[in-house]
C-alpha cells in the first residue's frame, strides 16, 4: 500500500516517492535555545518523531537532521533570542545555549522522541553561511550595506508560493528593527552588521558580525542532505515568514527545488489561547510532565492529526489520560502475566485472524498522511478484545500473550512511542512481578504467625495500588485489577 501524504507545498494529497527508493532525507527546523521548551514544542515535535518511527517501520532508511539555532533569530526588536535570554539570566550568551540545549534534549527524552541522526548548531557553521551569503551575492540575490547583507525578495518572483502570502504580512522575528538602509521592506536579513557589544560574531567579507535567522537551514540542510532533499517539516506557525525565505534563498542559491515535500504541524493552544509570555500562559514540558505521565501527553497529541491544530486544557489531558490507560493497561497486564508464567486453564483463542486485521487497519490509518486517531482507534479496539481475553472464564495461553504483546511493542511502541520499548519494559515488567511475589511471601508469613493485621495491611495496600490478591488452596495469585 502507499503512503500518501499532504504536502503543504501543493496543497493537496500525493503519493509519497522519495529521491532514493529505499532512503529518506528529512530536515525539521529544531527550537531556539533562549528558554525551556514548552508544549508546544511537544506537539511539534513528538508529530515529526511518528512521522520518522512510521517511514522507518515501512523500510525507509532515513536521515533526520534536525537543527538547533543557538544564535542569529531576530526578533522585531532586532535584538537576538539568545541575547535576550542572556540578559534576562545576567550570564553569557552560550550558558544561555547549553543550559536550554540540555533541558530541550531531557524534555525530549522524557517524551520518548527519538534523537535525529544530526543536530547541527547555527555557531558550528558559520563558514557554511557566509559562503552561501557570498554566493547569493554573486548570484544577484542579494545585497550588502553598511555591513549587513539582506536577500533581495524582488529578485525571486517566486518568494510566497508556500504560503501564498506576502511580506506585509509578516509576524515578529520577520522583519528587522533597521529597515531604512533595505531597499525595501520585503528584503530580509543574511548576515548582520554586530554592534561593539556582540558577543557571538565572526569575521566576514562584510566586517565583523553573525548570521541571519533563515540561512542557517539552508547552509546546514543542503551539507546534510544536499541541494534537494525529500521532506522538511516543521510548524505551520513559521511557514511565513521562515520557511519561504529558506525556500527562496536556497532555490536561488541552487536552481533547483528546495524540499519536494513540505510536512508542517499545526499549532496549540493553552485554553484556547496563544501561548505568549506577555499573556503569562506559557506551559513548559516540564510543567505538563509534573501532572501528567509522558505516555498521555503522547496520547493527547496522537488524538489530533498531526497537522491539526490542538488545544492544550485539563478536560483534554484528562480525557487522553483515561483513552491512553484503556489502551495501554491490557498490554500492561498481557506483561505481567508473562513475567509470571500464568498458565491457561484453557486456550479458545485464536488470535492469528485479531493480529493480522488490527496491523492491516493500523497501516491503512497511517498510509493516509500520518493518520493517528484512527491508528489509535484501532488499538483501542484491539486492547477492548483483549480485556475480553484476559478477564474471561477461559485464559489465553503464554503463546497467545506472547504474539498480543508483540503486536502492542510493534505499533503502539515502536511506531506510536506510546510504551516503554525494548528489554528495559520487559525487565520492568519482571521486576514488579518480583516485588509483587515477595510481598505475597511476606503476607503468608505473617498469616501463619496468626498476624491479621498485617496480613489484611498488606493486602489493601497492594490492591489500593491496582494490584487484586486472590487466595485460593494452591496459594495466592495476583494480577492487576480489570480496569473500569
Amino acid at each position: 500500500m502507499s503512503l500518501i501524504v499532504y504536502n503543504t507545498l501543493t496543497r493537496r494529497k500525493e503519493e509519497f516517492v522519495p529521491i532514493e527508493p529505499d532512503r529518506v532525507n528529512m530536515y525539521v527546523c529544531g527550537p531556539t535555545v533562549y528558554d525551556h521548551a514548552h508544549i508546544g514544542h511537544a506537539k511539534l515535535y513528538a508529530s515529526m518523531d511518528v512521522i520518522v518511527r512510521y517511514l522507518r517501520y515501512k523500510g525507509f532508511k532515513v536521515r533526520y537532521v534536525q537543527n538547533i539555532t543557538d544564535v542569529g533569530h531576530i526578533l522585531d526588536t532586532g535584538e537576538d533570542r539568545i541575547y535576550k535570554g542572556a540578559r534576562r539570566e545576567r550570564i553569557e550568551p552560550m550558558e544561555v545555549v547549553e543550559r536550554y540545549m540540555r533541558s530541550y534534549l531531557d524534555d525530549m527524552d522524557a517524551l520518548g522522541v527519538v534523537r535525529p541522526d544530526i543536530m547541527p548548531r547555527a555557531t558550528g557553521h558559520v563558514p557554511e553561511q557566509i559562503e552561501a551569503v557570498q554566493q547569493l551575492i554573486e548570484k544577484g540575490h542579494a545585497y550588502e550595506v553598511n555591513g549587513s547583507v539582506y536577500f533581495d525578495v524582488s529578485s525571486w518572483p517566486e518568494y510566497g508560493k508556500l504560503s501564498g502570502r506576502r511580506v506585509e504580512d509578516q509576524e515578529e522575528g520577520a522583519r528587522v528593527a533597521v529597515r531604512e538602509e533595505k531597499r525595501s521592506p520585503e528584503d530580509f536579513a543574511l548576515w548582520k552588521l554586530a554592534e561593539p557589544e556582540h558577543l557571538l560574531c565572526w569575521r566576514s567579507p562584510w566586517g565583523v558580525g553573525f548570521p541571519g535567522w533563515h540561512i542557517e537551514c539552508t547552509a546546514m540542510s543542503t551539507k546534510y542532505l544536499g541541494e534537494t532533499f525529500d521532506i522538511h517539516g516543521g510548524g505551520l506557525e513559521n511557514m511565513f515568514p521562515h520557511n519561504e525565505c529558506e525556500i527562496a534563498q536556497s532555490e536561488a542559491l541552487t536552481g533547483k527545488p528546495f524540499s519536494n515535500y513540505w510536512l508542517l504541524a499545526g499549532s496549540l493552544t493553552l485554553e484556547g489561547v496563544k501561548m505568549s509570555k506577555s499573556l503569562g500562559n506559557v506551559f513548559t514540558i516540564k510543567d505538563a510532565l509534573a501532572q501528567y505521565p509522558a505516555g498521555v501527553i503522547r496520547f493527547f497529541i496522537l488524538s489530533s492529526l498531526y497537522r491539526s491544530p490542538i488545544d492544550y486544557s485539563t478536560e483534554a489531558l484528562e480525557a487522553a489520560r483515561r483513552g491512553w490507560e484503556r489502551l495501554v493497561g491490557p498490554s500492561r497486564e498481557v506483561r505481567q502475566r508473562l513475567a509470571r508464567g500464568d498458565q491457561p486453564t484453557s486456550d479458545e483463542f485464536d488470535t492469528e485472524a485479531l493480529i493480522a486485521d488490527v496491523r492491516t487497519q493500523f497501516i491503512a490509518a497511517m498510509d493516509e498522511d500520518f493518520n493517528t486517531p484512527v491508528a489509535l482507534a484501532d488499538l483501542r479496539e484491539f486492547s477492548r478484545n483483549v480485556n475480553s481475553m484476559l478477564y474471561g472464564d477461559a485464559q489465553p495461553a503464554l503463546e497467545t500473550l506472547q504474539s498480543i504483546d508483540a503486536l502492542y511493542q510493534e505499533l503502539a511502541g515502536e511506531v506510536l512511542g506510546l510504551l516503554a520499548e525494548g528489554t528495559s519494559d520487559s525487565a520492568n515488567a519482571e521486576r514488579e512481578a518480583g516485588l509483587i511475589q515477595l510481598l505475597i511471601d511476606v503476607r503468608e508469613t505473617a498469616r501463619e504467625r496468626r498476624d491479621f493485621d498485617t496480613a489484611d495491611a498488606i493486602r489493601d495496600r497492594v490492591q489500593a495500588l491496582g494490584v487484586q490478591f486472590e487466595d485460593g488452596k494452591d496459594g495466592t495469585k495476583w494480577r492487576v485489577a480489570q480496569p473500569q
